[in-house]
């Protein structure tokens, strides 16, 4: 497991009020909430006004009917309209069944007065009281609210023949208690409501909400060190937030190879430094030996200074060449732009063949590149691999040991062979043939040119490809795409 140093605890989820989930919570509620209450008003304000509305009827109905009657107080003393008074008007203390209606007699003063020799009840004169002018009652033609001992009435007068008024009233202390009895059924359903709003919402957002405890889960153990980890599924994932998983683990994927990709760098890069320095220790320490050689006028002999002066000479020219390879994997690691144009790779196969003829005239060399093959690459470049590969025969192959130099084009790409009939390599060293200052057995070399091969061919966009056994000889295909 990797470390990263140092590691500040990301923090956990919370599930209080200041939680996303409290807050969604909090935020539904408050709607439902104002929706109910909204919705209570509104449908009270609506039952009362149209229960108000049937009892004015009434009661202006009523009204209407004495004041066509037309009729005065002397008329309405006799007996036959006493007796349609009675059926009509008399309040429930006395004739009426309906106990919720009153009515009075007041004369132009609004003082209540007897009819048919019953005298005003408390009743009827706590409402004519209650009413104080008659006259702007029956002028208002709509009945109004008043309050009698207490009890809320709506009321209405008409006016006889005679100056005299009828006061008509109708109980709403019935309506209004339906009315609170219905507040209160509303308000205890919307409680219900909103209790049960709030614990599906937190089921439901705690469920929603899975995935992103498991983001920072995750998140938490990546900064640990553990790049392996990446965000589960869930089993009921909404878009967004399964959008959000698959870009997470997108990046953490990219972040983990760039990670690995780093840590390889970085470890090739202190082994190359390693490598390199070896390298170049060696010709120095030769170089320098000769030097306190000469210092010390040890080198008497003029054939003796002259062997050290060439090999003096030979470590320098590998230090040159050392430091040119070098930089060749400087320049091809930084991703140069090479200078693309048609080249006839035939003839470059037919030109690396000649020199390995001239340097080794007892080689058998065998070249299959007859006639014209046009690509589109780097000429330096690929006459650079094909020196590389050649040189490779020359240097660890016998002077007698046949080489074949091919190249054809077959599906698209252009692919160029050079096989030797030598010892071979075993696997593992086939396997590392490519790293940097790789060399088989100590052999001669820098151990940096099958890495510029793979280095060149790799920028082409081409692949390199290697087979080989102990006693079948070496075989390097190198694959260009066709542009």
């Amino acid at each position: 497991m990797i470390r990263f140093p140092p590691y500040i605890p990301l923090p956990r989820c919370r599930h209080g009020l200041r939680s996303l989930r409290g807050k969604l919570t909090l935020a539904n509620v408050a709607l439902l909430a104002l929706g109910i209450v909204v919705t209570t008003a509104v449908s009270l304000m609506g039952m009362r006004h149209y229960l108000l509305d049937q009892v004015d009827a009434e009661l202006d109905q009523t009204r209407k009917s004495l004041s066509s009657a037309r009729l005065s107080m002397r008329e309405i003393d006799s007996l036959s309209t006493l007796a349609f008074i009675r059926d009509r008007l008399v309040p429930a203390t006395e004739q009426s069944p309906k106990p919720d209606s009153v009515f009075a007699w007041v004369d132009g003063k609004g003082r209540a007065v007897s009819l048919g020799g019953f005298e005003p009840t408390d009743t009827q004169k706590a409402f004519a009281d209650a009413v104080g002018d008659p006259g702007a009652l029956a002028r208002a033609g709509e009945p109004h609210d008043v309050t009698v001992r207490g009890d809320a009435y709506r009321a209405t007068a008409a006016r006889l023949t005679d100056g005299t008024y009828v006061l008509l009233a109708t109980s709403t202390e019935g309506l209004h208690k339906g009315i609170a009895k219905a507040l209160r059924l509303d308000l205890t359903v919307g409680t219900l409501l909103l209790a049960l709003l709030a614990v599906l919402t937190m089921i439901g957002v705690s469920r929603r909400m899975r995935p992103l405890e498991d983001m920072v889960e995750t998140s938490s153990a990546i900064a640990e060190g553990d790049l392996t980890r990446r965000v589960p599924s869930s089993h009921h994932p909404t878009q967004e937030v399964e959008q959000l998983r698959i870009a997470l683990n997108s990046m953490l994927q990219q972040v983990e190879s760039a990670y690995r990709t780093r840590e390889r760098s970085a470890a090739q890069l202190r082994r190359f430094v390693g490598d390199a320095s070896h390298e170049l220790r060696t010709p120095l320490a030769a170089i320098r030996g000769y030097l306190q050689l000469y210092d010390k006028g040890m080198l008497t002999d003029p054939v003796e200074r002259r062997r050290a002066w060439d090999r003096m000479n030979a470590e320098v020219d590998r230090m040159g060449r050392l430091v040119d390879e070098l930089l060749t994997l400087a320049r091809l690691d930084q991703r140069p732009e090479l200078r693309f144009r048609n080249i006839d790779l035939s003839r470059l196969v037919r030109d690396a063949a000649e020199d390995l003829r001239a340097q080794q005239p007892e080689r058998p060399v065998t070249v299959g590149a007859d006639g014209t093959l046009l690509v589109h690459a780097d000429e330096s470049g690929l006459r650079q691999v094909l020196g590389n590969l050649v040189g490779n025969v020359r240097t660890h192959t016998p002077a007698d040991v046949p080489v074949r130099l091919g190249v054809e084009r077959e599906d698209g790409v252009v692919r160029l062979c050079v096989a030797d009939e030598g010892p071979g390599l075993p696997e593992e060293d086939a396997a590392r043939i490519f790293d940097r200052f790789f060399r088989t057995g100590g052999g001669a070399g820098s151990g940096l040119g099958m890495a510029i091969v793979q280095g060149v061919v790799t920028a082409h966009g081409g692949e390199v490809a290697v087979r080989t056994a102990p006693g079948r000889g070496l075989a390097v295909t190198v694959t260009l795409p066709v542009r």
